[in-house]
């Protein structure tokens, strides 16, 4: 096992088709819906550098060359702003841009899961662990959730899972996990299980959506059969891997944006709005005046 090599590549599954934004994303990728003036995966992104990852992975799938081209050099768009002197749009660009040959890209043909989905970036991504970071998911807090994970990693090695809490009553929404000895500055998993029944939760920490995971995921992932709506589920290669490899748990204290959905989209927007120094005056009374108005 390879539980103390680097964790320098991370995979970002975009293939999914945004049906909970139609009609918005029947043009327009979910990951490029914006949260104030970025894309909701570049969020996702600058989390995976801040953690050290060195080379990025997108599983895409059709309508997505988007995308690859957000994360590419714009030449005409940069030529038109050095034209009209706009230095400090040119050094946003620039700064949002990934190194050359750090990027690379892959198609899931079909929608067959999250398992699948990771599979397909199998040969990009070789013979060493990798992050796995959902990219309707995005983190605010002090400290990056990835950033945390990897300093947990370097301590405990094999895989790494992020978890939140929820209300005990609400453990049956989610993947839960149970909760063992303490180990670095996270806890030993001692189990999984994916959307329990009411009462059978094992503890009331759900999976967030950010992983570490061994390459040895992949062989299993390769013959596994599909499990809940007919996909091929992550969770349950998991299970697998976790009877021959320790999984700790990292307790992600702040807060996750669901973007995938409505509701968290538009609250992720407001938060991150008001975080901003050059945004927040302008905004914070006229919300406050909004929720007034509805009251």
């Amino acid at each position: 096992m390879n539980q103390h090599q680097k964790v320098r590549k991370a995979v970002f599954p975009v293939a999914g088709l945004g049906t909970r934004f139609l009609p918005a994303t029947k043009s327009v990728p979910k990951e490029m819906l914006t949260v104030v003036d970025k894309p909701v995966i570049q969020y996702v992104v600058e989390e995976a550098v801040a953690a050290g990852i060195e080379h990025l992975v997108f599983v895409t799938g059709r309508s997505k060359h988007v995308i690859e081209d957000y994360f590419d050099i714009q030449f005409e768009l940069e030529q038109t702003l050095r034209e009209r002197h706009k230095n400090a749009e040119l050094t946003l660009l620039s700064g949002l841009l990934p190194k050359a040959g750090t990027t690379s890209f892959t198609r899931q043909q079909e929608p067959l899961g999250l398992g699948h989905a990771v599979w397909c970036a199998r040969e990009i991504i070789g013979n060493e662990p990798f992050a796995l970071l959902l990219p309707d998911m995005i983190m605010r807090g002090e400290k990056g959730c990835m950033k945390s994970m990897v300093e947990l990693y370097d301590h405990s090695g094999g895989n790494v899972i992020a978890v939140e809490e929820c209300a005990p009553d609400q453990a049956h929404k989610y993947g839960i996990v149970g909760v063992g000895d303490p180990i670095g500055n996270g806890f030993k998993i001692t189990g999984m299980v994916e959307k329990p029944a009411k009462g059978t939760a094992p503890s009331n920490f759900f999976i967030n959506g950010r992983y570490i995971l061994q390459p040895e995921i992949f062989k299993i992932l390769e013959t596994q059969e599909r499990g809940a709506g007919n996909e091929i589920q992550l969770t349950d290669a998991m299970l697998k891997l976790s009877t021959s490899q320790d999984f700790a748990g990292y307790h992600f204290r702040g807060e996750t944006f669901d973007c995938g959905a409505k509701d968290g989209f538009i609250l992720a927007n407001v938060a991150f709005a008001l975080d901003r120094a050059d945004i927040r005056a302008t905004v914070e009374e006229p919300l406050k005046a909004l929720l007034a108005g509805l009251k």
